[in-house]
């Protein structure tokens, strides 16, 4: 008997396989290389592109899947956008990121007038150039632990500023692309659709400041107290997508900037860490599926057609904004560490290059090869930021060495009177908590910290504090471990707290060491390395529940007459 086969409408499902594949495969290659993963992200996308042979993509369903990963990640934004960040640098952040978005968008117009192209193109282009990559940022911050810091504020701060500049383009590219489709309008036209625009934009920010600001997060709390997680997230992308799409079919305005209202409200209901923690599987994955889409807009044939286009926009980056930003940073008045740590991490483009050259191409402003060269330059950014980072560190530590040797012996930071003390690693949440049960108990306390905030907080709080990295063996020498019974790592990096665990015992083997973990092969790491007890705080959150439930009424004994 024969059977007819099922249909299947493959379009959609094939899109979605190949790009999961391939963006998991080549970003997995990436990361191996200590590569951002976006690297192998925009891969995938040129491998399933048009201009490279084998699998490619539905150039429909691509750009619609697109518009979705836009939509998320500036709901993302949005969800984390904290004014608060901002306020805290605006000094610098805000002159600095202006200034240093000028410049770069000049370079980039300049360049694009040189290949003949017009100055509405040029200025997409050039602004194209002029922002940095979040994720990149964030990444590089993180492993360097810098994020905390003066410097990782103000490069976050400046971060911020780019993306609300981003959005204000956003709002202003297809104005006046409408105003100037015909290549004549007078200066009254634009004027108009400026205008117009701003009105649209007006009525929707007020709508969603007097309806939006009470509705969203009311409907947020009304479906958290069902208790149904999937209901949660549901609601969380429903707003996102539906408040995105509102926008655009309601006022006209973009789905970016629905979205980025949506978070940005959202972020102001007590829900906001949830709904930020639920919706992030979605925003990833969509998000990956955004840059897949973009690279396989990349014809690579341009790094041979016009490669001196390709170097040109790549210096725009590297070189370009990290001048212009190096310099303004150091003319506020701050010093070379902190301006080549905010140039280095600004040294690279990534998705919101992506959205406005996609937005540009769109209302044909760019030309194709425009969207070519962002992402080429992209690229090439992005995998030579790490490179650019190991230069600086190797830097810092030399500029640390000399200042070391120059500088003029100092007393003890510990006194000679203190001993039997205890070393409190890490300042944070849990060390300060820990370091002010100790001292109660009696216990003499001195703090190893590296954050110059956290550092000026423990001394205020009346401790002797250390600064600088447990791990340096200057610094623990600092602590005066051959005189302390007990040292206490409250750092989250067990890695680092194994390293430092080592040296210690080495200085006083009769020391006790405790330490925090995170997982069983952590507890085996820091075990291994010389620490006579190491913290599983999930593990002890458990044992302390049970031991409440059993002292509990419900389950004591009942008494025998």
């Amino acid at each position: 008997m024969y059977f007819r086969p099922m249909p299947h409408h493959t379009s959609l499902i094939a899109m979605l396989v190949a790009g999961f594949v391939l963006a998991f495969v080549l970003g997995a290659l990436a990361n191996r290389l200590r590569l951002s993963p976006l690297v192998g992200y925009l891969l995938a996308g040129i491998v399933a592109g048009p201009y490279t042979p084998g699998f490619v993509g539905d150039a429909e369903i691509a750009p619609q899947l697109a518009e979705i990963g836009v939509i998320l990640l500036m709901f993302g934004v949005g969800l984390h956008f904290s004014l608060r960040d901002l306020l805290s640098v605006r000094g610098i952040a805000i002159p600095g990121a202006v200034a240093q978005i000028t410049v770069a968008t000049t370079l980039g117009w300049g360049l694009a007038l040189l290949m003949g192209w017009g100055h509405m193109a040029g200025l997409v282009f050039g602004f194209s150039l002029a922002t940095a990559s979040t994720v990149v940022l964030l990444r590089a911050m993180e492993e360097r632990r810098l994020l905390d810091t003066r410097r990782g504020r103000i490069a976050v701060g400046w971060l911020i500023v780019e993306d609300i500049a981003c959005v204000v383009a956003l709002v202003l590219i297809p104005a006046l692309a409408g105003a100037l489709g015909d290549g004549d309008a007078s200066a009254g036209e634009i004027g108009i659709a400026l205008l117009f625009t701003f009105l649209k934009v007006g009525a929707f920010v007020a709508f969603m400041l007097l309806v939006g600001r009470r509705v969203i997060p009311w409907l947020l709390e009304r479906i958290a107290g069902t208790g149904s997680r999937e209901l949660f997230t549901l609601c969380v992308l429903a707003i996102a997508m539906g408040v995105a799409l509102g926008s655009a079919e309601l006022f006209g305005v973009s789905f970016a900037l629905g979205a980025f209202f949506a978070g940005m409200l959202l972020n102001e209901s007590e829900f906001s860490s949830q709904a930020a923690q639920d919706s992030m599987p979605m925003r990833d994955a969509f998000a990956v599926l955004f840059f897949v889409s973009v690279g396989m807009l990349f014809d690579p044939i341009i790094l041979f057609d016009h490669p001196w286009q390709v170097v040109a926009t790549t210096l725009i980056i590297l070189v370009g904004k990290s001048a212009a930003a190096y310099g303004i940073v150091r003319l506020f008045g701050h010093s070379r560490s902190t301006a080549l740590t905010i140039s280095t991490s600004l040294a690279q483009i990534g998705e919101f290059a992506f959205i406005i050259a996609g937005l540009g191409l769109a209302l044909r402003l760019l030309p194709p090869e425009g969207l070519s060269l962002v992402l080429a330059g992209s690229l090439i950014s992005i995998m030579l930021n790490p490179l650019l980072f190991m230069l600086l560190d190797r830097w810092q530590a030399r500029e640390d060495a000399r200042a070391d040797r120059e500088r003029p012996p100092e007393p003890p930071v510990v006194p000679v009177d203190i001993e039997g003390h205890a070393i409190v690693v890490g300042y944070g949440r849990v060390g300060a908590q820990l370091a002010t049960l100790l001292r109660h108990r009696g216990v003499p306390i001195v703090v190893i910290e590296d954050d110059a905030d956290l550092v000026r907080r423990a001394r205020e709080d009346g401790f002797t504090t250390v600064r600088g990295n447990a791990a340096n063996p200057r610094v623990m020498e600092e602590a005066a471990p051959d005189r302390a019974k007990l040292a206490v790592f409250a750092i989250p990096q067990a890695l680092e707290a194994g390293e430092a665990i080592e040296r210690l015992k080495a200085a006083n083997p009769g020391i006790t060491a405790l330490a925090r973990a995170h997982s069983d092969r952590q507890v085996e790491h820091l075990l291994a390395h010389g620490a006579d007890a190491a913290v599983l705080a999930e593990r002890e959150l458990a044992y302390s529940l049970a031991e409440m439930i059993m002292a509990s009424p419900a389950y004591r004994p009942p008494r025998t007459a």
